[in-house]
């Protein structure tokens, strides 16, 4: 195994352990399998029996739904017999947080139980803060006892488990030695593990799920390092990203965290956690996994013997700045118009420049390109932050200072000496990536880099390139190019999210530069852009915009999410770098909501309870006059500036 894979070149899947749950087989190279989880009242037998068959139908291979208490538990029975009489036999996951009798009923009825290290026995009151080693052996010998009883009962009823850990849901004892980090969640798991272990117990999942999807990568990475150096095995892993929210964003997230990992073939079932109908999750899942179904073909990437960085902790590649790109500023966004011949100031809209023709001024959005790439320059001044790029051979009859030239590799090292005062970017390939052009550009402290592959893993191609930058010690700026040839904004929006995300995500590129290839049914210049910044956020390396955590939804809710969650964001959505995190109910909320700055919370029939940070601020307000209290919130903690005026 390579530091925490298979393969740092290929896609090739992690061997795991194999897991039965009902008749449905999951890991040790079965087909990734693929979940969702109902958002109805547990207790209405017939609604959640109506909604989990919208989601089979859908698609999903395993279905969850919450018991939060003994009655949840026990009514899954009868949740269960109308399936089968129906004709479904799809496994049934119970999804248990606080109370391990319920889990205990549980497992004697469905084919799976997920457990909470965080708050299945542990406490999660943010109230110890120092426990001494005699503390923290007696409290792992009190979960021994009281998660024993449930490892005995799946053992006899053939069920499965999964230890599914939340970044933000960490126990008191966890968080006192580890803090609120990648190494307590998988230490959190390790705990429940080595107790199912010491009963020869193994038909066990497991999941280290965060809403950060820098968190979940590095936890998921630590955790099959864990395991093989412990156990010399790896148990199959349920990924996702919690808390993902809706829409673009919910998707964007969903898909750099879970893809991320798959392309490293770490991953044997997942889910798309969104602010959605669950039955809507299931296209999402489809579309990530079927990268992986057909990837056949020769790759040409050099195996990766060692890395120059830190895959269990995020650090920015360091470099040399070339004008306001590398050295630890923010990504830049390029702006790909290669397919417009002459464009008009209002084609600049999409990227987030509007022209008032009456006061000849641009209004310029927070999510703006700063570079935009072109044929020929247009037949007007561009916004004094906007840069444009052009091929060298139209640069050359320009031979303005104020645009930059792009060329490919070759051309570079034949044009190398007489450029080398101009800022410029190279286009190179894994195809013309050779000694020569590694000199060169590493000889000029004017050049940027542009990586781009059409390889089988063109993932692993340019995070190769990347490893070759700080091997050779190039310090030059990279940029990731990446184009779609996808059909549909869904895949083009994966396809996106996941090839350069899982390099972000690993503190590679200064830049992102999306392109589609085809006719119209590809995605707008808008959605384009809105995507690009969309991947920066998700990653956390350029904030641009409000960030909402939004929970699923589930049969614990206790308010309607989505409406919720519209309402929050037209009211805030200005709001450049808040976290805002909206929950549910009180086991989404205060632990889940992880780094969020402000929590909407629901905490009773109609009642909000609003956090700052993990701190109640407000409780039971009544949902009517929430929002607005909220908006106060922000306000009394300097966190709220008003709406810009919106121009035409």
């Amino acid at each position: 195994m390579q530091y925490y894979c298979e393969s740092l070149s290929q896609c090739r899947r992690l061997p795991t352990r194999e897991v039965r749950v009902g008749k449905l087989l999951l890991g040790n190279g079965n087909p990734i399998r693929v979940q969702t989880m109902t958002t109805t009242d547990t207790m209405d037998t017939m609604a959640t029996v109506e909604q989990t068959i919208r989601c089979i139908e859908a698609g999903a291979e395993m279905v969850r739904i919450t018991a939060p208490s003994k009655n949840e538990a026990e009514n899954l029975r009868a949740i269960k017999a109308e399936l089968r009489r129906r004709g479904y036999d799809t496994p049934l996951v119970a999804d248990i947080h606080f109370t391990p009798n319920a889990a205990e009923i549980a497992a004697q009825i469905v084919e799976k139980v997920r457990v909470n290290p965080g708050n299945y026995v542990d406490k999660k009151k943010f109230e110890q803060i120092e426990y001494t080693d005699e503390e923290y052996t007696e409290e792992i010998e009190r979960i021994r006892e009281r998660f024993t009883p449930l490892v005995k009962i799946c053992i006899v009823h053939g069920t499965a488990m999964r230890i599914g850990v939340n970044h933000g849901s960490l126990s008191d004892r966890i968080m006192s030695r580890y803090g609120d980090t990648s190494n307590g969640m998988v230490e959190s798991a390790m705990e429940f593990l080595r107790i199912a272990r010491s009963e020869n117990y193994h038909n066990i999942v497991l999941s280290m799920k965060s809403s950060n999807p820098q968190v979940m990568v590095e936890a998921y990475r630590l955790l099959v390092k864990h395991m093989m150096d412990e156990f010399k095995e790896c148990y199959p892993l349920h990924l996702g990203v919690t808390e993902a929210g809706e829409g673009e964003d919910g998707r964007i997230k969903s898909a750099i965290g879970i893809g991320t990992l798959l392309e490293d073939g770490i991953g044997d079932t997942i889910r798309v956690s969104l602010t959605e109908d669950p039955e809507f999750e299931i296209p999402v899942c489809r579309e990530i996994i079927s990268r992986y179904e057909n990837r056949t073909g020769q790759s040409s990437v050099a195996q990766v013997d060692k890395l120059p960085y830190n895959p269990f902790e995020y650090n920015r590649r360091k470099g040399i700045p070339v004008g306001n790109i590398g050295a630890g500023r923010v990504p830049v966004v390029v702006a790909n118009y290669f397919s417009y011949g002459h464009p008009e100031p209002a084609d600049l809209k999409p990227i987030g420049y509007t022209y008032h023709e009456a006061s000849d001024k641009w209004f310029i959005s927070d999510t703006a390109a700063d570079y935009i790439l072109l044929n020929h320059p247009p037949d007007f001044e561009l916004p004094g932050t906007l840069k444009m790029i052009l091929p060298l051979d139209v640069w050359l009859e320009e031979k303005d200072n104020s645009t930059f030239p792009i060329m490919d590799g070759n051309r570079f090292v034949e044009t190398q000496s007489s450029l080398s005062n101009i800022k410029k970017f190279i286009r190179v390939t894994n195809e013309i990536w050779n000694p020569q052009l590694k000199e060169s550009i590493k000889a000029d402290s004017n050049a940027i880099v542009c990586f781009q592959s059409d390889d089988i893993n063109s993932m692993q191609s340019i995070r190769r390139m990347f490893i070759d930058l700080e091997e050779d010690g190039i310090l030059n700026p990279a940029i990731i190019f990446c184009n779609s040839d996808y059909l549909s904004l869904s895949e083009s929006l994966i396809h996106f999210a996941i090839e350069t995300g899982a390099l972000l995500i690993d503190g590679m590129g200064d830049g992102i530069c999306l392109d589609v290839q085809g006719d119209e049914s590809h995605p707008t210049l808008e959605t384009i852009n809105s995507i690009a910044f969309g991947i920066l956020q998700a990653t956390r390396t350029r904030i641009s915009k409000t960030e909402y955590i939004s929970c699923p939804s589930c049969g614990r809710t206790l308010f309607d999410l989505q409406e919720t969650t519209a309402k929050i964001r037209a009211v805030t959505n200005h709001l450049k770098g808040v976290k805002i995190a909206i929950m549910g109910c009180i086991v989404n909320g205060p632990g889940e909501m992880a780094d969020a700055d402000f929590g909407y919370v629901g905490s009773g029939a109609g009642k909000i309870t609003l956090y700052k940070g993990k701190e109640v601020v407000k409780r039971n307000i009544p949902s009517e006059v929430a929002v607005a209290e909220l908006i106060a919130l922000l306000k009394e903690n300097n966190a709220w500036v008003d709406a810009p005026l919106v121009h035409a």
